[in-house]
């Protein structure tokens, strides 16, 4: 069978293909422990549902403009201008299905074929594929030696004539380290002079722990919105883990708004207006429910953060924000591939290879799941990588004895 070049060169998501796997082996009665997937599993904001159980009672289930209703953009724009602390207006928002989508296409209005898109490692699985579906050459920079962020002038030394984008994701996925705010300032201050457009993916911006918080990009530029190189995503997948409704939006210029638009309409058209109607209940509601899933998480942090600090040789940097922990495993293994799938096989504990996200030797360990789970899922990795631990370990019904060194 043909296919085109695109599609050929595009990999299969990683983070959805153990999902599939995982699914599959729970099929099968395993008892698997789910440590790879960044979904929270609280239960869906009350607003949200009264809103969408709303919108099935009228039963007009039609065609919305390509963008979002009205409403729904304002209350988004109402949303960014208290957390971002910049006047939004609704005509600078576009909301389309899932942040994913809205990064799509922020980049497929902005990158020409050739262009680079630059971005750090650890990186997020989607960002290389993303920037070759839309012709565009991602140019990655690695941290510091010893951490897991680049600095502010790594990223802005690997501009070149051909770049277009600088695309930073704070708290970032997988390191769950925020982009210092020296920093950010810089690379703000850098874009709007040199005409480069920064896009930020702040889906987790919400999810930050211990009192931090994560700057805001427009604290950083004088330039009025519709002439500014600051472009963000945002969505309500994180910020009350509503993943599966699939509605994300983007800010910036109205310009670039309404070309988004246009490719939006031609692709998609219009969000699931079932979506659109309980993302808007969410957004309008009662926020407190923000605020307990950000203690949920950050409990959960602590409790991944306590139970790998029982395993010899696992250095974890502390997450700052975002839904995991990226330990350095390389004392088992250089090939986070092959420890990733020794920990399936051998403890039945999905985990993601550190090479997934640009940094081999690393393994990422989700926290957003529930506290039993992470704690037994700590307890499994550590019988399977830990010679000097119990050679015995309990598996659901089933009692395992290590038959390796």
């Amino acid at each position: 069978m043909r296919i085109s070049e695109l599609a050929a060169g595009i990999e299969e998501s990683a983070t959805l293909q153990l999902n599939e796997r995982a699914a599959r082996l729970r099929a099968e009665g395993k008892p698997v422990i789910h440590l790879g997937i960044g979904e929270p599993t609280n239960r869906a904001p009350e607003t949200a549902l009264a809103a969408a159980r709303a919108e099935l009672d009228r039963g007009y289930l039609k065609y919305t403009a390509a963008g979002g209703v009205t409403s729904l953009r304002q209350a988004i724009a109402a949303y960014m201008t208290e957390a971002y602390g910049r006047e939004i207006p609704a005509g600078n928002v576009i909301a389309s299905n899932g942040s994913k989508h809205s990064l799509f296409n922020a980049l497929l209005a902005v990158v020409n074929p050739g262009d680079e898109v630059i971005f750090p490692a650890p990186y997020w699985v989607s960002y290389p594929e993303l920037v070759k579906l839309v012709r565009g050459v991602p140019v990655i920079v690695p941290p510091e030696p010893g951490t897991l962020l680049p600095s502010a002038g790594a990223l802005l030394e690997a501009v070149t004539a051909r770049t277009r984008v600088i695309l930073l994701n704070s708290p970032n996925n997988p390191s769950g380290l925020i982009f210092p705010a020296e920093g950010l300032a810089e690379v703000v201050r850098f874009c709007e002079s040199k005409g480069v457009y920064l896009i930020m993916d702040d889906i987790y911006r919400e999810l930050v722990f211990d009192g931090l918080e994560a700057p805001s990009p427009f604290g950083y530029t004088d330039e009025a919105l519709d002439r500014s190189h600051v472009i963000v995503i945002n969505g309500v997948s994180k910020l009350y883990g509503l993943t599966g409704l699939r509605l994300g939006w983007t800010v910036g210029p109205r310009e670039l708004v309404g070309a988004i638009e246009k490719v939006q309409g031609q692709m998609t058209s219009n969000p699931s207006v079932l979506s659109q109607a309980a993302a808007e209940g969410a957004l309008r509601g009662d926020q407190r429910v923000v605020h307990d899933l950000r203690a949920t998480i950050q409990s959960n942090r602590d409790a991944m953060l306590e139970a790998l600090a029982q395993i010899p040789g696992l250095k974890t940097v502390k997450p700052q924000g975002a839904l995991y922990c990226f330990p350095d495993a390389s004392h088992y293994g250089a090939d986070s591939q092959e420890l990733s799938e020794r920990l399936l096989e051998r403890a039945l504990v999905v985990s993601v290879a550190g090479s997934e996200f640009g940094m081999e030797g690393h393994l990422r360990l989700s926290f957003a799941g529930k506290r039993e789970d992470i704690l037994e899922g700590g307890r499994r990795i550590q019988w399977a990588l830990d010679p000097s631990s119990s050679k015995e370990i309990r598996m659901g019904d089933r009692l395992v004895v290590r038959d390796w060194a």
